[in-house]
């Protein structure tokens, strides 16, 4: 992409995402995120009302007299963006490409954190790691990842969610809010997801299209897979056609719903055509009543 052509894209997306965190979404991630860790601060005087569970028995016994331990909310958290760049993410039907969404999403994110100070990095995989940015804070930060994202060349096209969580836990030691954005067209990552949410707080972002999820009825159709190359000619005017598919896509969609409730991981599901908004503040609004 030309220089120029991806400075106006990067400062399009700004404009677009940065005011969505700004108005919209800051508050909403600062009720949800902040302050879930606690650093310890100091010990005191045991007084009338304190937890016993708060207790230092070790200085207590040292001075005869009870002692709590005082802990205060952590003002840094850091937020790692797990971005899937496979080649099905070259695929939409209506308004965008899920690719397009994802980069999207990975601002707006990245905006809000940074809105409560907090350190921001990303993951680009595809089945393999094909980049990592380091954690750090800042808009100049954040405008490097965006222009990263939109001008990405990956070097594969198939998927490997598992190597993706892998990666996380073994380059990011501090807890984190991990956001894995994905159209997760993939299988045998329910362990890896269940590990990887042990250490971290992992959110799922489930991206589709309307179309993956049922088969206009036009005739022959010829299907490529973007991440095999494999090409199949479909007759969609056969309505049992069309329902076979259906209830298969139904089905997947069950199978990975149960996938993130076994593993513990809240998920989102948002589709090319429609506004990422609403979704994204259904999931905060539900976090915030949680905590």
């Amino acid at each position: 992409m030309e220089t120029t052509e991806l400075i106006k894209k990067v400062r399009k997306i700004e404009i677009k995402t940065r005011g969505l965190a700004n108005q919209i979404f800051s508050g909403e991630y600062h009720s949800v995120f902040k302050g879930r860790g606690m650093a310890f601060s100091e010990v005191r005087e045991y007084q009338i009302g304190d937890d016993i569970r708060s207790i230092d028995w070790n200085v207590t016994a040292r001075f005869n007299h009870p002692y709590v331990k005082i802990f205060e909310e952590e003002r840094e958290l850091t937020v790692m963006i797990l971005v899937d760049v496979s080649g099905s993410g070259e695929f939409g039907t209506a308004v965008q490409m899920k690719k397009d969404l994802a980069i999207e999403l990975c601002a707006v994110l990245a905006f809000s954190a940074i809105q409560n100070n907090d350190k921001v990095g990303i993951i680009f995989f595809s089945d393999i790691i094909e980049k990592f940015i380091p954690p750090k804070k800042g808009r100049t930060h954040i405008l490097r990842i965006i222009r990263e994202l939109l001008d990405f060349q990956p070097q594969h096209k198939k998927t490997n969610i598992t190597e993706a969580l892998r990666y996380l836990r073994s380059a990011i030691k501090k807890r984190s809010i991990a956001f894995v954005i994905s159209d997760f067209m993939d299988k045998g990552f329910e362990d890896a997801l269940k590990i990887a949410n042990k250490k971290h707080d992992v959110v799922a972002i489930n991206i589709y299209d309307q179309r993956e999820q049922e088969l206009p009825a036009v005739g022959l159709m010829r299907l490529a897979d973007a991440e095999t190359g494999n090409v199949i000619w479909v007759d969609t005017a056969k309505k049992q056609v069309r329902d076979n598919y259906k209830k298969w896509r139904q089905q997947t969609e069950e199978n990975l719903k149960s996938i993130f409730r076994k593993s513990g991981v809240d998920s989102i599901n948002i589709r090319t055509d429609q506004s990422y908004v609403q979704p994204l503040m259904n999931f905060f609004r539900i976090r915030e009543k949680r905590w």
